[in-house]
């Protein structure tokens, strides 16, 4: 099966919007393949330690929120 990873990389960036808290903290609740890419492109900061939440870029903020309204909110 040939996946489109980036698709998955947006639909977990949109997810995270769900679990939002303190303005830009989200639940680290997404493979770690995912985060990893995630953080690679600039979305999230390094996701790897201890706590049980990642924290979103302006960036990544930003495009998790238009995602979020572009693939789950009822026109």
């Amino acid at each position: 099966m040939n996946i489109d990873k980036d698709k998955i990389d947006d639909a977990a960036l949109a997810l995270m919007y769900l679990t939002l808290h303190d303005h830009f903290r989200a639940w680290k609740q997404i493979d770690w393949e995912v985060t990893n890419r995630l953080h690679e492109k600039g979305l999230i900061c390094d996701p790897v330690g201890k706590t049980k939440s990642i924290v979103l870029t302006d960036e990544g903020l930003k495009k998790s929120e238009e995602l979020f309204n572009t693939l789950f909110v009822k026109d």
